[in-house]
């Protein structure tokens, strides 16, 4: 099969374009006295769906800490982004009690369906349109009921790969419902 996975996420607003995301107001909303870093990182990500790059310069100045701790956090942990997730993003759970119960195997076939590899900064136009992005997570807290995924947020269990085709396929047809 012909690699189809591309870079364009939608495109990531910067300070620089006409979709810029002003990062000071942003910052100034979330980045209140007691708050942690972690929470504001959260915060921000539920506003936007990412936390923009051009956040970590203000968001250091105001919590009083280096960009590269900022830049050190946002990078280290799995679940913030740094630009929009694709319209279909599956997280798949890569932890021991799913590899055993064949979450591998699962993941094979996630990537021969879609065309794109997971946890590569690229989403890929799958046969009905949808971009979609694949991600590794560990845990989702489904161990007896592995392996287990998520497909835009909703949490899935027993997955086979046949019950993956009808799951993608629903999630496809709903983003080009509301597109």
């Amino acid at each position: 099969m012909k690699d189809k996975c591309i870079l364009d996420f939608g495109g990531v607003p910067t300070l620089h374009d006409s979709n810029a995301i002003a990062p000071e107001p942003l910052v100034q909303r979330h980045a209140q006295p007691g708050r942690s870093l972690l929470a504001v990182l959260h915060a921000i990500q539920d506003e936007l769906g990412f936390v923009p790059p051009d956040t970590v310069a203000p968001l250091a100045r105001a919590m009083n800490l280096s960009r590269a701790e900022v830049h050190g956090v946002l990078t280290y942990y799995h679940h913030f982004r740094t630009h929009p997730a694709a319209p279909v993003t599956v997280q798949l759970c890569r932890a021991e009690a799913c590899r055993s119960m064949g979450t591998e195997a699962l993941a094979q076939h996630i990537e021969a369906r879609t065309g794109c590899r997971f946890d590569s900064a690229h989403q890929h136009q799958d046969a009905e349109g949808a971009a979609v992005g694949l991600e590794s997570v560990y845990c989702l807290g489904q161990c007896a009921l592995s392996p287990a995924l998520t497909i835009n947020g909703t949490l899935h269990a027993k997955v086979t790969p046949q019950k993956f085709d009808a799951l993608l396929a629903a999630a496809t047809k709903r983003v080009e419902e509301t597109a």
